[in-house]
């Protein structure tokens, strides 16, 4: 039998992985061992916490649904989703001679629901989302500065308590979620609601652990957009309520001061877009900057 030791058993094992064809897979997990047990080794990794690890691991796997991803949520606490978005606008590259940087981009949630529908500008996508009405405005453009006309925004946010439509019922219909063209100015516009600050969902292993460390499980009020063109790299991004609460204890680390917008309220009587409000309302304006494609 093998005489094991902490620095065999670790090179045992990169070397089962060192035949793997392809050299970025080969990468990726070789240093994967390389890190995993080195954390063993530097916390002393003891076998019931390991186990206890496991099982944690496996209950976010039962909780996990398509409307309902626990290992999205675990990505997001643990700052690794803002990590590899960080990661990925840093390869796009810093601005080019003459030009603006890109709008930051910042995580996607495990809110995000493919399939929503296509709305001319100017529509109002609450639907049965309860909030106060909100009247959003802005450009796409390159880093240049030149509009982008027909770039798709695909737009989507909790509702004023909070609550996104997918957390509504176990068959829910879309509220609050639209696609935009803009139009040959770059310009988009469209009606939805004031999103409040939320909970993250905290009934199951990710809520758990949040509780254990005494982390905050809130996320200040922001709006989510997903921004395409022909030729630029796609944005995921959101808008965040300037003076929300929780702004700067954003529980999954997706705030950046430069998507921080502030909603100007405004009385009942004609609003931006020429409508009679019977109610006050809400506006807020966020230009955003693609960067070219590769």
């Amino acid at each position: 039998m093998a005489d094991y030791n902490q620095d065999s058993i670790t090179q045992d094992v990169l070397d089962a992985f060192g035949k793997t064809p392809d050299p970025r897979l080969r990468q990726l997990m070789t240093t994967l061992v390389k890190h995993l047990h080195a954390y063993a080794r530097e916390v002393d990794l003891k076998p019931d916490e390991w186990l206890a690890a496991m099982k944690f691991l496996e209950a976010t796997g039962h909780m996990s649904t398509d409307k309902r991803p626990e290992f999205i949520l675990l990505s997001d606490t643990l700052g690794l989703s803002m990590m590899v978005v960080a990661l990925a606008q840093a390869r796009a590259g810093g601005a080019a001679k003459g030009a603006t940087e890109a709008t930051e981009a910042t995580v996607e949630g495990p809110f995000y629901w493919a399939g929503a529908p296509d709305m001319p500008l100017g529509a109002d996508i609450r639907g049965s989302a309860r909030g106060e009405p909100t009247f959003y405005m802005g450009r796409v453009t390159d880093v240049h500065g030149k509009p982008l006309e027909g770039a798709l925004l695909d737009v989507w946010s909790g509702d004023g308590e909070g609550k996104y439509d997918v957390q509504l019922s176990s068959e829910p219909t879309m509220a609050a979620r639209g696609r935009f063209r803009t139009d040959a100015q770059g310009r988009y516009w469209f009606w939805s609601i004031l999103p409040a600050y939320y909970p993250i969902p905290d009934d199951g292993p990710v809520g758990q652990m949040m509780h254990a460390t005494e982390r905050s499980i809130y996320r200040p009020g922001h709006i989510h957009l997903q921004v395409s063109a022909p030729g630029h790299v796609t944005l995921t991004t959101q808008v965040f309520v300037a003076g929300s609460p929780y702004i700067d204890q954003d529980a999954v680390f997706g705030k950046r001061d430069s998507l921080v917008v502030d909603f100007e309220k405004h009385a009942p009587g004609k609003s931006v877009d020429g409508r009679q409000m019977r109610e006050p309302y809400y506006s807020a304006s966020f230009d955003v900057r693609l960067a070219p494609a590769a």
